[in-house]
């Protein structure tokens, strides 16, 4: 793939990923075919940021959790009330990065 496209690509998206996985990202997509550029390219990945208010605000309902697609996690922290205020407060330190695999897991099903 063209390494325009691919160094755009990771400058606008750096931030929903984790640090260590950007030049691991940026080799395979500069191996990827081109043909596959237009899926890649639209993939919806989640703002960590934005998980990280929703959890401050709304976490002790599981709202963060469900944002990101841990639904188990998310009932879990549902029915014990965030549990009991305690998993709430973890999420307020792990949520981002939790985010930020969770892309990367999204962005791997096209990489290979």
């Amino acid at each position: 793939m063209d390494s325009q496209k691919v160094d755009m690509f990771i400058m606008t998206n750096a931030k929903f990923f984790e640090s260590h996985h950007v030049n691991a990202i940026r080799e395979r997509l500069i191996a990827l075919d081109d043909s596959k550029w237009a899926m890649i390219s639209t993939v919806q990945l989640k703002d960590p940021t934005t998980s990280l208010i929703v959890s401050i605000l709304a976490g002790s309902l599981g709202i963060d959790r469900f944002m990101i697609g841990d639904t188990g996690l998310g009932l879990g922290k549902l029915f014990t009330c965030g549990g009991f205020g305690i998993w709430t407060i973890i999420d307020w330190f792990m949520i981002q990065s939790a985010t930020k695999e969770k892309n990367m897991q999204k962005l791997q099903q096209f990489l290979y």
